[in-house]
């Protein structure tokens, strides 16, 4: 049994891994940590999680824990990592600070100087089926992003079999429920701003996912298309729909495609390819760990719809996945 310390806990993706690790039969939950809410009991902020009394972030001791999840906005937890490895605890990162590998394009993004830059080249990327050899015993795993996790996986086993035209750009149209902003109030999130609407932002290329889910792509290909991204918010409160628009090179055919997914995702638990004219929504997924997605190809182009769970694929479920290749626990073990 691993005792496993949580940060972050009152956040959504905190409480959601807290629910999950609770059923764990491999792990004991030592703390769950909040600098808001310190002293009060996690049901009383989420009905729906575990009666676990919430821990002053600056006094949790995670030098009794095996493993430490943090779920704090991105740069707010660099040096608990620092401290978590200097102390021989495992760490498991859902924030973007280790997703980068270069400090400069991670403060060209993020606007802060990293304080372990040392450290990006040994965290290991958390995508699960694509990186699963390289978690195997790993230290420090950084959680990819909800939007990254639902774009990568399908695009992985085309640019590894090399099927993709490299001079057109690949374009990627995402939706979001709002959870995927976080639980911080802010006034573009309220319910009167949300509601019965339906909108873009940072349309493009400049949404801080861009260089995760290219820096992935060029690990994959030594020559990829260049990405083009455009998020929205969705008017729920969780998952995510991705249309993904991606230049094949001629010949290809749909059955040559989908032989391609099926032979590279047939013993995935959590990826699921859906028959042939049928495409991916949120009824799909939700408070699930699977990614599922539908093929369709119109002339060169295969349109590719993915649909994840942002707090359990996009973040939490997929922290306990991780977790489960990291110590050689089942791999669905605590996830439905």
């Amino acid at each position: 049994m691993i005792k496993a310390g949580i940060y972050g806990a009152t956040g959504y993706a905190g409480a959601e891994l807290i629910k999950i690790l609770s059923s764990h039969s491999e792990v004991e939950v030592l703390f769950a940590a909040s600098k808001t809410y310190a002293g009060m009991d996690l049901n009383s902020i989420h009905p729906d999680a575990p009666n676990i009394l919430l821990q002053d972030t600056e006094k949790a001791d995670l030098h009794q824990a095996d493993i430490v999840f943090l779920c704090l906005p991105s740069s707010k937890g660099m040096s608990i990592v620092v401290d978590a490895l200097q102390a021989g605890v495992k760490v498991i990162d859902l924030s973007a600070d280790f997703r980068l590998n270069d400090a400069i394009e991670f403060k060209n993004w993020y606007g802060t100087s990293h304080v372990a830059p040392d450290l990006l080249s040994e965290a290991v990327y958390g995508l699960s089926e694509a990186n699963r050899s390289k978690l195997v015993g790993a230290k420090l795993i950084a959680n990819p992003g909800c939007y990254p996790t639902s774009v990568l996986l399908p695009i992985w086993p085309l640019i590894i079999n090399s099927i993709l035209d490299n001079s057109r750009p690949i374009i990627v149209d995402s939706k979001s429920g709002v959870s995927g902003a976080g639980r911080s109030p802010k006034q573009h999130l309220h319910f009167v701003e949300v509601s019965g609407n339906f909108q873009p932002y940072k349309i493009g290329r400049v949404h801080r996912h861009v260089p995760e889910m290219e820096q992935q792509l060029s690990n994959w290909g030594s020559s990829i298309p260049e990405l083009i991204f455009t998020p929205h918010l969705l008017p729920v409160p969780r998952g995510i729909l991705s249309t993904i628009y991606l230049p094949i090179k001629p010949g290809h055919k749909e059955h040559d495609i989908r032989a391609i997914f099926s032979k590279t995702f047939s013993d995935e638990p959590f990826i699921k390819l859906l028959p042939s004219g049928q495409n991916a929504s949120l009824a799909h997924v939700l408070h699930s760990n699977i990614c599922v997605f539908g093929v369709n190809l119109t002339r060169d182009t295969l349109i590719i719809t993915s649909a994840i769970d942002n707090l359990v694929k996009g973040a939490a479920g997929q922290a306990v996945q991780n977790m489960n290749i990291m110590y050689g626990f089942t791999e669905t073990c605590g996830l439905k």
